[in-house]
């Protein structure tokens, strides 16, 4: 089931590239879709986007990456989030929905009753013993995630799942580049029949994010 022909999916449908329509009908079409993609391609816009098509909740997974920096930063576990779930607020507002109703808040509970609450931001740090049935799984800058890290989350998915790992492997910010599982796993799903791995190449930000971006250290 690709992009249904009959969606202006968010106005985003006539501007797709190439590139963008297969990784955006890979992730109806397999339960586990892999981009791997510089800043500004549009990759996590267009999974959320996807995701609210599909209309399961939002499981949108992010990297503190130290493992304990979570617990020690001051404030609200809401406040503590703010910091690395930006990618995924931009991409609410793209789609024209409310981060502050779409996303769930334990301090604020009144638009879940209301029904608008979609979105569950986690840290990997809280995911060991979870199961993740009936969603559809982001994990956002996978590349500052170790192995290990990003085990502890799939082991935790179940069949009826979409699940969109996202990241680029030019940008890592662990201090040992040589610990992310992100490249690992890309080769380690590569083959199997229900998943893909994509690349996006068009930085949308423009030449100077796009310059930038070619700097390697």
């Amino acid at each position: 089931m690709p992009l249904p022909k009959d969606s202006l999916f968010f106005g985003f449908d006539a501007k797709l590239t190439d590139e963008q329509r297969a990784y955006v009908n890979s992730i109806f079409d397999r339960q586990l879709t892999i981009v791997n993609a510089p800043s500004g391609t549009g990759k996590t816009t267009l999974a959320v986007a996807v995701a609210k098509l599909l209309g399961k909740p939002l499981v949108y997974v992010f990297s503190p990456v130290e493992e304990g920096r979570m617990g020690f930063r001051p404030g609200t576990q809401r406040e503590k989030e703010a910091a690395y779930i930006t990618p995924l607020t931009d991409a609410l507002y793209e789609i024209g929905d409310d981060p502050e109703k779409a996303i769930y808040n334990p301090e604020n509970l009144s638009s879940s009753k209301r029904g608008d609450t979609w979105v569950y931001p986690m840290s990997h740090v809280f995911a060991r013993g979870m199961n993740l049935k009936g969603k559809t799984v982001i994990i956002d800058e996978a590349q500052n995630m170790t192995r290990g890290e990003l085990k502890k989350v799939l082991t935790r998915i179940h069949t009826d799942c979409h699940v969109i790992i996202i990241g680029h492997d030019g940008q890592c910010d662990l201090k040992d580049e040589g610990k992310s599982g992100f490249v690992p796993y890309i080769e380690h799903f590569r083959n199997e029949p229900y998943a893909a791995v994509c690349e996006l190449t068009v930085n949308f930000r423009g030449k100077l994010a796009q310059h930038a971006d070619k700097l390697r250290w």
